[in-house]
């Protein structure tokens, strides 16, 4: 099954992988139902399929420079010495993170396990702070609290270039029953807190291989907000849309729109929205122009193919004020659209400067192993998407018209001054109190 996507493989920061933090560093020795040679000749097996799908798909027949053989003959060495499949799986997943691309990733084989962490973090300019712990979870019975900032996560410093493999090790590749914060607390006091996991045995928390990344890491994990689409309305001034993803048909964007055209002012949050659907992202620029709009050109292996979004037309189109609302976890076809915005001066943006994951994928999805088959996959990066302007958002995201961030007395009681600077904008008072009850996180039973 192959498709394209501009969503992201991670949905917090930019690739970067000169920290110190390797995958390979975080994989820990587990027991193994197989044979451990079975399991590196199956490993060897997935990368020499890996191989070929880059090299066939890859959007620059250059590779950036880097021998492709090279690279991936070095992994198959050090897959025979792994000692255990943990290991095997992050020497794969590792020789891709080192292309230095948000799109090009191993979906490692899906677990028979779930593991359910019940905490949230999330980058604010250049800090870490939890923004979310489940009640009833130990990580609310061991005080971690919303407003924590984050100096270390199992000894590592989580930082905007290293969150996303965090996040990936942690929610995908190979989950953990217990990590270890060293947390600074409101009043200033740092503070040790061990967190253990809850994990569920014999469940499979990953079906078919043509979900996405994010949408694999929100199945992993039982404190996920509910990606649902929100509203809120105040009279015919203001239509809050709480975007969670470019998830959505032409028709369903085209019926939002004619809702939000009864307000004189549209915020859209895509604030953690990863991106999605590019026919979704060109209806939605579609409905906020009068005009033909060139949101930019896909820069493949053998051609430029410009993406142009059409007008939806006349008086089918959105012409009051825009504000866009974007953080760290913005990406992709988020990014996208916010910068189209932005070049185009049609509105305001807010909040903090996106992921930069900018980047057109497909998914190919495989098989190994005949009585114990294995499901796994990869995405490669088939277009670089270079803007109006001629610059890619690729590894440095846009930087919002105002910034406006949380502090962390405001996470801790839930208040959010973003949205509510984005409803003063369109003329309507809205507290920071209020602003942060209208979408509060929610979490999977």
């Amino acid at each position: 099954m192959q498709f394209r996507t501009y969503k992201p493989w991670r949905w917090l920061s930019v690739l970067g992988i000169s920290v110190g933090l390797t995958i390979g560093s975080l994989a820990v020795q587990t027991a193994v139902g197989q044979t451990l040679g079975f399991e590196r000749e199956r490993g060897r097996q997935m990368l020499s399929v890996i191989k070929e799908d880059i090299k066939k798909n890859y959007y620059d027949p250059k590779f950036h420079g880097v021998d492709l053989d090279a690279r991936f003959k070095a992994a198959e060495e050090k897959i025979k010495q792994a000692n255990s499949v943990g290991q095997v799986q992050a020497i794969i997943a590792q020789v891709l993170v080192d292309f230095n691309d948000s799109h090009l990733y191993f979906i490692p084989p899906e677990k028979a396990s779930r593991t359910d962490y019940g905490w949230q973090m999330q980058m604010f300019g250049d800090k870490p702070y939890i923004v979310a712990v489940e009640p009833g979870s130990d990580a609310a019975a061991s005080g971690l609290k919303p407003g924590d900032e984050i100096y270390s996560l199992d000894g590592y410093e989580p930082t905007r270039e290293n969150l996303w493999k965090m996040q990936y090790f942690y929610r995908l590749l190979r989950p953990k029953p217990a990590v270890r914060f060293v947390i600074q607390k409101a009043d200033g006091q740092q503070r040790q807190i061990d967190v253990k996991s809850k994990v569920t045995e014999g469940r499979r928390i990953r079906g078919q291989m043509e979900d996405d990344i994010p949408q694999l890491i929100r199945e992993s994990e039982d404190d996920g907000r509910l990606h649902l689409h929100k509203f809120y309305e105040a009279g015919d001034d203001l239509l809050v849309w709480k975007m969670p993803e470019f998830d959505l048909s032409e028709a369903e964007v085209d019926s939002i729109m004619d809702r939000a055209r009864k307000h004189k002012t549209l915020v859209l949050d895509l604030r953690g929205n990863g991106g999605g659907l590019e026919s979704t992202l060109v209806r939605l620029i579609g409905n906020v122009f009068d005009h033909e709009v060139k949101v930019g050109d896909d820069h493949r292996r053998k051609e430029m193919k410009p993406l142009i979004a059409k007008t939806r037309g006349g008086d089918k189109v959105f012409k009051g004020r825009l504000v866009v609302l974007v953080d760290s976890n913005s990406a992709s076809s988020s990014e996208i659209f916010a910068r189209v915005i932005q070049l185009e001066k049609r509105g305001t943006i807010l909040g903090d400067r996106t992921a930069g994951a900018v980047m057109g994928a497909m998914h190919y999805s495989h098989e190994s192993g005949t009585d114990i088959v294995a499901f796994y996959g990869v995405s490669v990066t088939f277009a670089d998407l270079i803007m109006s302007d001629g610059k890619s958002l690729e590894k440095t995201g846009i930087v919002p018209d105002e910034t406006v961030l949380p502090t962390s007395a405001d996470l801790a009681a839930q208040r959010d001054p973003v949205l509510s600077r984005a409803a003063a904008i369109g003329g309507v008072k809205l507290d920071r109190e209020k602003a942060g009850a209208l979408f509060p996180i929610e979490w999977k039973k």
